[in-house]
């Protein structure tokens, strides 16, 4: 397939300072620290923060073994939305990656993104190092209402929000393109999304050194 842009509109891409200082971040030691089901057994907040969330399925796990350059750093569930605690990865001492229960399998229902929220909402209403949440979403579908749930619950915690699209590999750049600008037209009645989507692959690594570079400006 044709090479797509990773990120839409094209000129909020990171630029090549920013993205190597993603490279270096990223190339660190990254390790598991802690998980937590409940506010006592959450992590003391020494780092600065970039919580992981997305439908079950989605390629979190995957996404997280890209950026860090790790097989197994993250394990990929064959059970969608087994995974109920939330992860807590510290990256060489610099920035904590935060892997979420992820919600729903394939689309979910009112009450299960109720539950949802409810079990993430301890970390959401006493994390004070969150930078930001990355909202992942499947390239070849779209925004989802549970997405959009997702989206309207960080927004009402005042938490920024960036929306990343997964396995973009698996659309033709045409495809992507169009994709990318409908979510961004319609992400932008969300008060605290960022105004810009990226794209990336876990798969063929495409938009891994722009996503680095935003996290390393994050960082910072």
């Amino acid at each position: 397939m044709a090479e797509a842009a990773a990120v839409f509109p094209p000129d909020a891409a990171p630029d090549g300072k920013a993205r190597e200082a993603g490279r270096l971040l990223f190339a660190l030691s990254c390790r598991f620290t802690a998980g937590a089901d409940k506010a006592a057994s959450l992590p003391p907040e020494n780092l600065p923060e970039v919580a992981f969330l997305g439908r079950s399925n989605v390629g979190k796990s995957s996404l997280l073994n890209a950026l860090t350059g790790r097989k197994a750093l993250a394990r990929v569930s064959r059970t969608p939305g087994r995974t109920r605690q939330i992860n807590f990865f510290d990256l060489g001492g610099r920035l904590m990656l935060v892997d979420l229960p992820g919600y729903g399998y394939a689309a979910a229902s009112k009450r299960e993104m109720d539950d949802w929220g409810d079990s993430i909402g301890f970390y959401l209403g006493h994390s004070s190092v969150l930078k930001c949440a990355l909202v992942l979403i499947d390239a070849r579908h779209g925004l989802k209402d549970s997405d959009r749930a997702a989206f309207a619950l960080l927004a009402a915690e005042a938490v920024p929000s960036l929306a990343v699209m997964t396995k973009s590999d698996q659309l033709s750049a045409a495809e992507l393109a169009s994709r990318l600008a409908a979510t961004d037209a319609e992400l932008r009645r969300f008060a605290t999304a960022y105004p810009a989507v990226f794209a990336a692959s876990a798969r063929s690594g495409a938009g891994i050194p722009e996503l680095r570079g935003m996290l390393a400006t994050l960082a910072s």
